[in-house]
């Protein structure tokens, strides 16, 4: 059974920095995209940033030259660095793992982040 662990989150003043972790435990197969999402009071889920299968990374333009995505494949870990943080980042963040294919698709418990002086 894989679970996906978030960690990190929290209270931090606008222009701060927090840095998200997705622990994922169990073996985890094949090609897979690692995403990190969020959801804010009253919004859609969005994506933030990914790593798909093929290596590639993306981010929502909201965040882009703030927020950075990274991967430890040693520990299985996948994190979000977030400086330069404003309110309108606050909300719960998720992180997912999606095979290629179809096969699974794991989603973490998700980790408020407050941006708020």
């Amino acid at each position: 059974q894989v679970q996906l662990v978030e960690s990190g989150g929290g209270l931090v003043q606008p222009g701060g920095s927090l840095t998200l972790s997705c622990a994922a435990s169990g073996s985890i197969f094949g090609a897979n995209t690692k995403g990190w999402y969020r959801q804010a009071p009253g919004k859609q889920r969005e994506l933030v940033a990914e790593i798909t299968a093929g290596g590639s990374r993306n981010y929502a333009d909201s965040v882009k030259g703030r927020f950075t995505i990274s991967i430890d494949n040693v520990k299985n870990t996948v994190y979000l660095q977030m400086n330069s943080l404003e309110p309108a980042d606050t909300a719960v963040y998720y992180c997912r793992r999606k095979s290629r294919y179809g096969s699974y698709d794991y989603w973490g418990q998700g980790t408020q982040v407050t941006v708020s002086s």
